[in-house]
């Protein structure tokens, strides 16, 4: 072993004047090593076993610590119950703090329901890895799955315009924001992809009430494949002192993460209305967050694929700001004759009708009408038919008068019973006779 370190050290001692390194070693014992190894020209420290004196110097602090410790053994041992005592007591409180905190909040409930929920919708959507906070599980409660979201183009009638409006500029460009470029099944010829092929960052609908805003927001996110939050207004405030920030930052980062995903605001002028000197500081703090992170999509090349839908039947009263941020603005109005008549053939697809019943001639009487109106018109119709099949069938003559041909009137909706739902309806539209006209707005 000795003859192998040698030829190691005479190698290594031929090539010194090559070595730019330092080469240091230990050796327990100088006796029957060769003198190769105590060359003169060789930086040698010979350390030998310390001496009395020595040894004296290195026990002194060691047994002066021991003899402290001895001499004050009850003082330590004070000293470290205190602290022992101290901890336990910290710890205690922290715990029960928290306990209370947590037990004593009135919406404690609520934010377990909410993460309960959160987390069921993100295993049915397929995106429960995800890592996300408290506030961002909050949030994703508001989550819709696609299998919830029943409407589709097909179910809204007379807005053909607007629906091939909507697939020109938000459904093409967020469905097929990688694909769409680069797709071979068309003619296209693109050789670098353009920053400007991007969905807008918001889209209003605004109108009268009742004219399916909200379905069209359903259906534009069924149609385009993205996942879809519901933003209900309320979950966006808390009753500690910034945790409504928190969680308005939350939408963004959640959108963020589960992108394409279109955030629908309803009655967007409730929260984002104008700005005034006598607002909340809350509000208004939660307003100008808002706005801050949404301009930061326009930034964030990461965040393309974030649509903001809001929905309102007052546009006068949201904020300036806020319509500046939502380029895409759609006038969702009360239908005319030839939309009132498609709207008619959605609503009654599936009903049986007289043939006495005529959709041209309702739809001509129904001026001023909305949607919504219309639905509640058939509806009126069709419980006015069911009534009058149930009042025959409790007569006593009923098994002499019910036969196949009455069955077939009384299953169908007929004129009679469209003109006692005008009656009713005619009593409603007396009692509200307000109507909005936003024709001029926005010109």
């Amino acid at each position: 072993m000795q003859d192998s370190v040698y030829e190691i050290w005479n190698s290594f001692s031929e090539k010194i004047s090559n070595f730019n390194g330092k080469l240091f070693s230990s050796i327990n014992t100088t006796e029957n090593q060769r003198n190769v190894f105590f060359d003169p020209a060789k930086f040698n420290i010979i350390e030998s076993s310390p001496t009395s004196s020595t040894t004296s110097i290195i026990s002194k602090p060691i047994l002066a610590t021991r003899e402290y410790i001895q001499n004050n053994q009850k003082q330590i041992l004070s000293i470290l119950a205190r602290i022992l005592g101290l901890t336990i007591s910290a710890a205690t409180t922290y715990f029960l703090m928290k306990w209370l905190m947590k037990n004593l909040d009135p919406t404690n409930t609520d934010k377990v329901a909410a993460k309960k929920r959160a987390e069921k919708i993100m295993k049915l959507v397929g995106i429960a890895d995800l890592d996300l906070n408290e506030h961002e599980l909050f949030i994703a409660s508001n989550l819709i799955l696609p299998s919830d979201i029943e409407c589709s183009w097909q179910d809204i009638g007379g807005l053909d315009h607007i629906i091939e409006d909507l697939r020109e500029t938000v459904i093409y460009p967020l469905k097929n924001f990688e694909t769409f470029p680069n797709n071979n099944s068309t003619n296209l010829r693109i050789n670098k992809r353009s920053k400007l092929i991007q969905p807008p960052k918001g889209v209003l609908f605004f109108g009268p009430p009742g004219n399916a805003k909200t379905m069209i927001a359903k259906a534009l996110a069924k149609e385009s494949g993205a996942r879809f939050i519901n933003l209900q207004v309320s979950s966006l405030f808390d009753k500690w002192y910034g945790e409504s920030q928190k969680r308005t930052e939350a939408v963004f980062t959640l959108a963020s993460k589960v992108q394409p995903v279109i955030i629908f605001i309803d009655e967007i002028d409730s929260f984002l209305r104008n700005r005034r000197s006598d607002d909340h500081e809350c509000t208004s703090t939660m307003k100008t967050q808002f706005m801050t992170l949404w301009d930061g999509l326009s930034t964030n090349q990461n965040s393309n694929r974030i649509l903001i839908v809001g929905a309102t039947n007052r546009p006068e009263d949201v904020d300036p700001a806020i319509l500046r941020r939502m380029p895409q603005m759609f006038h969702i109005g009360l239908p005319s004759k030839q939309q009132r008549n498609r709207i008619l053939q959605v609503i009654l697809k599936d009903e049986a009708l007289a043939s006495d019943v005529d959709l041209d001639e309702i739809a001509e009487s129904t001026d001023g009408y909305s949607g919504s109106d219309l639905h509640e018109l058939c509806r009126c119709a069709a419980m006015n038919n069911f009534i009058g099949m149930l009042k025959k069938n409790q007569s006593e003559d009923t098994n002499e008068t019910n036969n196949e041909n009455g069955n077939e009137i009384l299953n169908c909706i007929r004129k009679c019973d469209f003109e006692v739902a005008f009656d009713k309806m005619e009593v409603k539209n007396l009692a509200n006779k307000k109507r909005y006209d936003f024709s001029n707005l926005f010109k």
